[in-house]
């Protein structure tokens, strides 16, 4: 980890709310911001916390210099802290630097290869007034490092430069801008030389050699390339300074004249050494950045001659319109409302075509603004330059993405469908999956710590698109975890590489496959159920057909009979037996088999019920389960909110745990009614007591009084209980409560 302050070096450019404006900007990135706070601030909104620090600021009269302390904090490549993580170092490092009380507003970036996190900080205390600046801050910032490095287990980083000043503004150029600096091309190319020169003249040859000048300047030396650009002697090596020099080869003698010879080398503002050849791309980049100023004006031009023609097209509809108002035969009032109505229009049509004007020079400005080589390679990359993407990888050696990856056995290949969020300037693609961000770096795909299963099953599908169908996996267990159930839900022609993984796979689908066709057989059965049941009702309507028959003919004789049918019966002399298809025999009431005679209920995409008035007595369940998942209060009467609040927080805390992939039952709120309840324990949270009740595969929670979680501390965890209607639980071993 590193902290680094940000000086502003020009003091009317320092502004807080630019500052904060620019760290919140999600500048069109899903995954660029993360957490944002304002600290120490009485607004409740962004907005409104920058102009109450602005106005704390504008208290201070007195204070001459920058009013904003801009820091950055660093992680390395890989890390991930947590957002509580992120929290207390923010807090624990603007502590150490003096500045706890004072207001300032953070934001998580992650749109670079390392996370940081920006902090603007607001000098001025906002109840004394104050300016505070720390005292040799990048020692304390070292030390606040080492400190928080230890505590947090984070990864050891170097916290104090080796080089200060110009050298290190120097290198920091490089870094970013891809170019090499002159500092960086001397100690590379000629700083041996120059060190070992034993007298003057043989210093002047050296510089000629090398294309450059050792001059006099103020109190010390500077040293000058062709193109002009010089960097103190001492930038160089502390032992070419003027004194050191002095002190080692006399007092100062100028050069003579300079030959004409041609140099050995000399220093060009050439890309920084890659490990492959940028020579056309560096041409191009340069023949656009020199034309780059023409073809702006060219393009504002355009834009420019569009907006008149757009003009005059408005005022001459405008004067056509007016000419029309005047040969229309009104008078006074009226027509005056339709000249008027005509200005109004023109107005409006005038500010929106200026308006899409100015639209349209801002868009051209960032279009055609210059750009260093590193941001040049970085936008040729996301406009799909595949030789500016291996340029960006090939600046240095970088150490590879860390943390949770996927990677294959096989050469990387091939494309995604995957929307590019962004590119980092070491080329590390970040494509958006949802909630989650995959970065790819060529070699291997790392997993945000923000994910969802649909991202998981992104990466899985982008990884097989890459390196093939075996997949290696690394990362802790839960992110393993959750990479096999993914793999799993989604179906995905996959193996993993590690045996245990792939063993556990193999598992879960076998699991997943009898699952389905159990869910298949009950499909079926139910299906030939449902038949059944039209066979008989169809069977039925003909029996009544047949009596209806019978009615219609009453009186008539029946073949051998005595020419009457009893009235009300089916079959004359029979005892307790009733018409057909009406009512069973005594025998066979309540039984299964007159269930298709019963009334039912089909709900949609649902199965068939009962209705509550023809379930037999003999039943244990008299109705349905009640379902009351969208009810507010079910815990029974006289719940504390706190309790209830309680009971949700333990239910949320579970299931999230459940949705990751860990082996825990499904747990819900208590709701009335549900019986077949087993004990399955007690638990405490936030100060109130809950009672754990378990019914098939589900927990159930329900808030309790501390006499019954004394009560039911003296039964055994799977003992039966049952809850009364106003919510008390009844236990076989004691009264209920």
């Amino acid at each position: 980890m590193i902290a680094k302050h940000v000086p502003m070096r020009t003091l009317g450019k320092s502004n807080f709310g630019d500052l904060a404006r620019y760290i919140t900007d999600a500048q069109s990135k899903d995954h660029r911001l993360g957490q944002v706070r304002v600290t120490n601030c009485e607004a409740a909104t962004l907005p409104a916390a920058i102009e109450e620090v602005l106005a704390t600021q504008h208290m201070n009269t007195r204070a001459k210099s920058d009013k904003t302390y801009h820091l950055i904090v660093s992680f390395r490549a890989g890390e991930q802290p947590d957002d509580e993580t992120l929290k207390a170092i923010e807090e624990r490092i603007c502590g150490g630097l003096g500045y706890g009380e004072h207001q300032r507003v953070s934001a998580v970036h992650n749109d670079t290869d390392n996370l940081h996190i920006h902090i603007a900080i607001n000098k001025i205390h906002p109840k004394r007034g104050t300016l505070h600046e720390p005292y040799y801050s990048h020692r304390t910032l070292s030390d606040l490092c080492e400190t928080l490095e230890r505590d947090y287990g984070l990864e050891r980083d170097n916290h104090m430069p080796n080089q200060r000043g110009a050298a290190a503004r120097a290198a920091d150029m490089e870094r970013h801008a891809g170019i090499e600096s002159l500092v960086g091309w001397i100690k590379r190319e000629c700083l041996e030389e120059i060190r070992g020169a034993t007298s003057w003249a043989d210093l002047h040859q050296v510089m000629r050699d090398n294309g450059l000048e050792l001059r006099e300047r103020g109190n010390g030396l500077v040293v000058e390339a062709s193109d002009g650009t010089t960097v103190k002697a001492s930038t160089l090596a502390r032992d070419l300074s003027k004194p050191a020099l002095e002190g080692r080869l006399g007092p100062f003698e100028a050069s003579a004249e300079r030959k004409a010879d041609k140099p050995k080398r000399s220093y060009q503002k050439a890309p920084v050494r890659m490990r492959i050849d940028t020579t056309e791309l560096y041409a191009r980049y340069k023949d656009e950045q020199k034309n780059l100023t023409a073809a702006r004006a060219e393009a504002l031009n355009k834009a420019r001659r569009r907006k008149d023609r757009a003009v005059e097209d408005a005022k001459r509809a405008n004067r056509l319109r007016r000419a029309t108002i005047k040969v229309v035969d009104s008078k006074g009032v009226s027509k005056k409302m339709l000249y008027s109505q005509a200005s109004a229009a023109l107005r409006s049509s005038l500010d929106a075509i200026h308006a899409e004007y100015t639209k349209e020079r801002e868009k051209l400005y960032q279009g055609f603004q210059r750009r260093t080589w590193a941001d040049w390679l970085k936008n040729e990359a996301m406009q799909g330059n595949p030789q500016a993407l291996t340029a960006l990888r090939a600046r240095d050696a970088a150490k590879g993405l860390q943390g949770h990856t996927l990677t294959g056995h096989g050469e990387a290949h091939g494309s995604t469908s995957q929307e590019i969020d962004n590119i980092t300037k070491k080329g590390t693609i970040i494509y958006r999956a949802g909630q989650t961000a995959v970065r790819d770096d060529g070699a291997k795909l790392q997993v945000s710590r923000e994910n969802d299963q649909r991202g998981l099953q992104a990466a899985l599908r982008m990884a097989a698109e890459r390196y093939g169908s075996r997949i290696t996996v690394t990362g802790d267990a839960e992110f393993k975890a959750r990479i096999i159930h993914a793999a799993v839900d989604g179906r995905l022609s996959i193996t993993f590489a590690d045996p245990g993984l792939e063993r556990r796979r193999q598992e879960l689908l076998t699991q997943k496959e009898q699952a389905n066709v159990r869910t298949d057989r009950a499909n079926q059965r139910h299906e030939r159920g449902r038949s059944d049941r039209r066979g008989t009702g169809r069977a039925g309507s003909g029996a009544v057909t047949n009596n209806n028959t019978a009615r219609a003919g009453a009186g008539r004789a029946a073949p051998g009979g005595d020419g009457r049918l009893a009235a009300g019966s089916g079959l004359a002399g029979k005892p307790d037996v009733g018409r057909v298809g009406r009512k069973p025999p005594p025998q066979s009431q309540h039984r299964l088999r007159t269930l298709s005679a019963l009334g039912l209920v089909q709900l949609a995409g649902r199965s068939e019920v009962l209705l509550p008035r023809d379930v037999s007595r003999h039943l244990e369940q008299q109705g349905t389960q009640p379902d009351n998942q969208l009810r507010r209060n079910l815990f029974g009467p006289g719940v504390k909110p706190e309790a209830a609040a309680a009971a949700e927080k333990y239910i949320s805390e579970r299931e999230s745990k459940r949705a990751k992939g860990f082996d825990i039952p499904k747990h819900s709120r208590y709701t009335d009614g549900a019986g077949g309840l087993s004990f399955a324990g007690v638990r405490n949270v936030d100060g109130q007591t809950l009672a754990l009740l378990k019914r098939d595969e589900t927990v159930m929670v329900l808030p309790i009084d501390q006499a019954t979680a004394r009560r039911l501390s003296r039964i055994a965890v799977g003992d039966p209980v049952s809850v009364t209607p106003r919510g008390s639980i009844k236990t076989s071993k004691g009264r209920s409560r």
